[in-house]
Order: structure tokens, then sequence, then C-alpha cells
């Protein structure tokens, strides 16, 4: 069985995940972490869990998601895997991180690339992917059926979906992105965002005002 933990990172209030099980194995989530403090946080947790770091994934290569890429690869040495129609959106990071007064380690890039769909493994424990473009060019979400939940990135929120406005997002491709193929996971499938509370699918099909 998979847990889901989640830690608070950066100026951009980013939830960065690490997903273990009994075996011990884990994967590192959208590191966002940014200070010293954050970065201790999280390598103390896996250290006193006993936790070793299988992969590095993004969601998708926004500044917030991507900030602890470089510590990562420099702890575990673990590179990042994200789609590659994504890399567009990370080698952008420097010319614009500056400018917001944010200090930006560059991040490596992958060995590989993650697809449309398939599936990663780590322990006991399998992650399929989802396809949900929109938010940015090739975002992609991380979804366990056996354990019930998805690892939604910027795409679905808490009564909320993810903005458009930002290079390479489409409001009408998100819009379908989430009707087609985030809609389709069980109601009761929790949905971790990249910000935020984690929500349903079935209470965002009732309550969430971008979708109705």
């Amino acid at each position: 069985m998979i847990q889901v933990k989640y830690f608070v990172c950066n100026p951009f209030q980013e939830n960065t995940y690490l997903l273990y099980d009994e075996t011990g194995e884990c994967v590192i989530i959208d590191p966002g972490m940014y200070t010293g403090a954050e970065q201790n946080m999280i390598t103390q947790f896996i250290s006193e869990n006993k936790l070793t770091p299988r992969h590095l994934l993004n969601t998708h290569c926004h500044i917030d998601h991507v900030l602890g890429n470089k510590f990562i690869f420099d702890t575990y040495g673990l590179l990042p895997q994200f789609h590659e129609g994504e890399l567009p959106v990370i080698t952008s990071v420097p010319a614009y991180s500056a400018a917001m007064g944010i200090q930006y380690e560059v991040s490596p890039l992958p060995a590989n690339f993650l697809g449309e769909s398939g599936s990663l493994g780590f322990g006991n424990s399998t992650l399929d992917i989802v396809f949900a473009p929109g938010h940015s060019p090739a975002h992609i979400c991380f979804y366990s059926g056996e354990d019930g939940f998805l690892i939604g990135g910027d795409v679905l929120f808490y009564r909320s979906i993810g903005r458009t406005d930002l290079p390479g997002g489409n409001h009408n491709q998100l819009l379908t992105s989430i009707r087609e193929n985030i809609f389709k996971l069980p109601d009761t499938c929790t949905v971790y965002p990249g910000h935020g509370p984690e929500t349903t699918i079935g209470f965002e099909k009732q309550y969430n005002p971008f979708l109705s």
C-alpha cells in the first residue's frame, strides 16, 4: 500500500509529494523545496523512515514544481522524468526566475521521457500515467488505482482548476483533459493537487464551478 506524504514548499506554497510503500522504496514528485529548511525537512523524513528514492517525477515543469530538481539529483542521483513536451517549459525557467526574485538552480534534464500513457513502478507499487495538458503543454498526472488516488499537479484543485494564462496554457484543452481523462477515474478517487487541500473526483464533478 502506498503512503502519501506531502510538504508545502517555496513562495508559491507548492505541494511536494513523497510516495512510499512497505518495501521502503519511494518516489519524489514535483520537488519544490527552495530553502535549506525545506530541503532538510524532506531529507530528514526520508532518512528517519529509512526510505530509498527510486524516481524523481515532474507532473509539469513550471518553476514552482522544479525548484528542487537539482537538489534531489545532487542528493540522490536521480534525474527528473517528465513528458518531452515540457522541455520548452523547463528550459525557459532561467530566463524568468531572476525577474521574479527567485534563485533557481538549473534542473538536469531527463535521460528518459515519460509518455502520454504507460506506468512506472517502485517497490511493490505501480503508478499509471494520465495525460492532462492545458495548464501546461504536456502535463501528466500519476494514478494509483489500487490505492485510489491521483497526484494531479496543477490540473484540478478543490473547487478550482489550473490557470491557463501562462505560456503553453490552453483553457479549452484543460477542461477537455479534466472531463475526458480525469473524470473517468472513480468518484472515490482522492486528488492530491499541486497547491492546496486534497479533494475527490466525485466532489469536483458535483461542486466545481468551472466544470458545471
